[in-house]
């Protein structure tokens, strides 16, 4: 985003792809059980020639006014993922310490925590290959 915001004023575009493929370096995905072996088998056919499209597109004439996004790439399905966006704020006119922000961590923040999950368990369907 803030390359977007940088470059902007030279007509450069920045913007970001998380693929979702099967590489060497998710090739530790646990397959202890069946299930995981399944899972761990339909995410083999997530391919980079499903990302080079969107890569494509957004190096091309077409998204030039496209800039600071994320896609997300899994399979057939092309995702357009939120920004980063402040969801709960606390004020200390005095000022902060490791003790008193965790004496009010639990009343206010920890209530907006976003749920740590994986794609597995976010997405509730197979992938669209």
């Amino acid at each position: 985003k803030a390359t977007a915001l940088d470059m902007g004023r030279y007509n450069v575009t920045a913007n970001c792809i998380s693929p979702f493929a099967w590489t060497r370096m998710i090739g530790t995905i646990p397959t202890e059980t069946e299930t995981q072996k399944a899972r761990v088998e339909k995410i083999k056919k997530l391919s980079p020639a499903h990302i080079a499209p969107v890569a494509v597109f957004l190096a091309s004439d077409a998204a030039r006014d496209v800039t600071g996004q994320v896609f997300g790439v899994r399979g057939k399905e092309i995702m357009l993922f939120s920004h980063e966006r402040p969801i709960m704020r606390v004020h200390n006119s005095e000022g902060w310490t490791p003790e008193s922000f965790a004496e009010i961590f639990p009343g206010t923040l920890q209530h907006h925590l976003v749920p740590h999950v994986t794609s597995g368990q976010y997405f509730n369907y197979d992938p669209l290959v």
